[in-house]
């Protein structure tokens, strides 16, 4: 089983030499040691951990910024060890992408399993992000076939059925997909109408 790598963000050295060992003993590798003053994309690009932990007496905007902004550019499964267990502070750090906010702080015996639990949630939440993108692609390429298909029934005074064919047949026949055909189809009778 390959070692997880793991980039450790605190503003304490003392607390981040501690999480540092625990880390080290329960098996994951140390790729970095920030502060949360750090620029965390440009290390975690730099980097490429597999695990980012924040373990921080209470997490700011700055520190939740800067997580989103990973979140949004190169998305890491985010573990926050906090003494924070303010609602409003929760609710932020969940929306910056942090996959699991443990309140209490650090604690050695349960580091294996929270990371676990963290990293499969952000691969939970990874596929429902994509599945989502992919919805919103299939609806969009939808939309501009019935668009074309509306420009083939009027300009061919044919039926929606035989739109379609005329469609897949212009498709096949350029090596492309239905919905690029759409596409150009649309744009060239924009161009035309203008």
């Amino acid at each position: 089983m390959k070692k997880l790598h793991v980039t450790i963000v605190d503003d304490d050295s003392g607390r981040s030499i501690i999480l540092e060992r625990a880390l080290k003993d329960a098996g994951y590798e140390i790729v970095d040691v920030l502060s949360s003053k750090d620029n965390l994309l440009l290390h975690i690009e730099q980097r490429q951990p597999d695990v980012i932990i924040v373990d921080l007496e209470s997490p700011n905007r700055d520190s939740l910024e800067s997580m989103r902004i990973v979140t949004q550019h190169n998305p890491k499964p985010i573990v926050m060890f906090t003494n924070d267990s303010d609602h409003s502070m929760i609710g932020e750090a969940i929306n910056a992408g942090v996959s699991a906010y443990v309140v209490d702080g650090f604690s050695e015996n349960r580091i294996k399993p929270i990371m676990d639990v963290a990293i499969a949630r952000f691969r939970e939440f990874q596929a429902l992000r994509s599945e989502l993108e992919k919805t919103k692609n299939t609806l969009e390429e939808r939309k501009l076939i019935d668009k074309a298909k509306g420009i083939v029934m009027v300009q061919r005074n044919c039926s929606e059925n035989e739109a379609y064919n005329i469609l897949r047949k212009l498709s096949m026949e350029n090596n492309k997909r239905i919905a690029e055909v759409a596409e150009q189809l649309i744009s060239i009778t924009d161009a035309l109408s203008n």
